[in-house]
Formats: structure tokens, C-alpha cells, sequence
């Protein structure tokens, strides 16, 4: 039964893969998202033990390379959909950890602990008909008031402080940021206008050479994987990334 249910789902999102590409409208390309949340699902499990962020943004973020693979798919290339896609939510979910990660490194135990803590109060919070005390959740969670103490001051410590906090007094209206020197923003401006120039050399470079590039550079594929994906060789995988840096360095320069 569950093989007869595979092949119906992989039937059912060729057809409509088909229809998207011949009317890319939003009705479809959501149908075809239904069809394969089993994709976002099986890697957002992957990740969700080895990382601090809750399964439904996990989710959520999978999601979003799971529509990228959509908008990217070619029926012509033969490639089975299931396996296009997977780089592209792993890809995006990958890029997401990476960007939410932290300098300030929490003991796994620890990060189950405070996420325990949300449940725990709400359940105090109905049993007691009051906000509980911090005693009493460290008590639930069967650990010292001590070490709730600490978990809480790293968590809090975890999460980055926004530069529009306000300091000093009210007449004052001063921010963080307006304190702060900011050392590194001509390196920060140089590097988007780096963005900027590299993401129009890209458009000008041949289709196929461009899709190696973002897949190996943008999207952390290896050249093996790339060549999956795109139906190709390594080893023209390979001469396509020189091509390609070649022309852009050209272009750039």
C-alpha cells in the first residue's frame, strides 16, 4: 500500500509539474507542495535533534527551498523530481542553521530543559491559577533553582541585543547603535555592492554554467551532487565552475 501511494504521489506531481510549467500559476505549484511535504518533513527530522530551532520553522524553511526546486525543475532533463528537490530544502534549511547560529554555545541538556520550561509553566500556570515562581519550575523540571537560573541567563545571553534598545534616560532617546562605532561598515557596504556585481555577472554567463555555479556556491552542493541534479558529469561540472569563475573574474575585474 504505502509503495502504491509513492508511485500515485510521483504520478500526480509530474501532471501537475507538467501544468505548472506550461501556466505557472499559484494554485498549482501549491497542490505540488502538498504532494511532496513528505520531502520537508523527512529533512526537518533530520535536523531538528541537531540544532536549537523548533520543527515548524524548520518546516517553514524547507518549504521555501521545496518551491525554489519547483520554479527550477525541468521535465525535459529526466531527473526524478523527489531527487531534484532534496538538495534544494536541505540546501535552504542548511543556509537557515547557518545563519541563526551562535558565538554562545548552550549544553544540549540545557536547550531541552528551557524548551521543557514553556510546557511546564503553562501547566503551572493552570494548576496554580498564577503565574508559577522560579522555584517552582525548577522543582517541576526536577533541577536546582540554581541551574534554572543559569540555563535562563544563557539563554538570554544566546539571543543577539538589538541596537535600537534604548539607553539611558527617556528625555535622552539614544540607542544602542547611536553608542556603538560601527568599524566594520565600509566592509559591510563593499561586500553588498560585491552581491550586486556578482549577481549581474551571473545573468550574463550561459544558462547551464550559471546553474552549476549557484548550485555549488550558493546552494553548498557538491560538484557530485550537482551533477545529480543536473544530469551531467562530474567532471563537466567541474569544467563548467572554471568556465564560469574565469568569466566572472573577467567580468568583475
Amino acid at each position: 500500500m504505502a509503495s502504491l501511494t509513492t508511485v500515485n504521489v510521483k504520478r500526480n506531481s509530474l501532471e501537475l509539474l507538467r501544468c505548472y510549467q506550461d501556466n505557472p500559476e499559484q494554485k498549482v505549484r501549491n497542490q505540488i507542495v502538498e504532494l511532496n511535504m513528505g520531502l520537508v518533513r523527512k529533512e526537518a527530522h533530520h535536523w531538528v535533534n541537531q540544532c536549537g530551532e523548533s520543527y515548524d520553522d524548520l518546516i517553514q524553511v524547507g518549504c521555501i527551498g521545496l518551491i525554489r526546486a519547483i520554479e527550477r525543475f525541468n521535465l525535459s532533463k529526466g531527473n526524478a523530481f523527489s531527487s531534484f528537490a532534496m538538495p534544494y530544502i536541505r540546501g535552504e534549511i542548511q543556509h537557515y542553521l547557518r545563519d541563526r547560529s551562535t558565538s554562545v554555545k548552550i549544553p544540549r541538556r540545557w536547550l531541552e530543559l528551557k524548551q521543557q520550561a514553556s510546557k511546564v509553566t503553562q501547566v503551572l500556570r493552570e494548576e496554580l491559577k498564577r503565574s508559577p515562581t522560579e522555584a517552582e519550575i525548577a522543582e517541576k523540571l526536577n533541577i536546582s533553582l540554581e541551574e534554572w537560573q543559569e540555563i535562563k541567563l544563557a539563554a538570554k545571553n544566546r539571543e543577539p541585543l538589538s541596537l535600537d534598545i534604548p539607553i539611558g534616560s527617556e528625555e535622552e532617546n539614544t540607542s544602542l547603535g547611536e553608542l556603538v562605532p560601527d568599524q566594520q561598515y565600509r566592509s559591510f557596504q563593499l561586500a553588498q555592492e560585491d552581491r550586486i556585481r556578482l549577481q549581474q555577472g551571473l545573468v550574463e554567463l550561459e544558462e547551464r554554467t550559471r546553474s552549476v555555479l549557484e548550485f555549488v556556491f550558493l546552494q553548498d552542493l557538491t560538484q557530485k551532487e550537482a551533477a545529480e541534479v543536473l544530469g551531467i558529469s562530474v567532471v563537466t561540472v567541474s569544467r563548467r565552475l572554471k568556465k564560469g569563475l574565469k568569466l566572472l573574474k573577467h567580468q568583475l575585474s
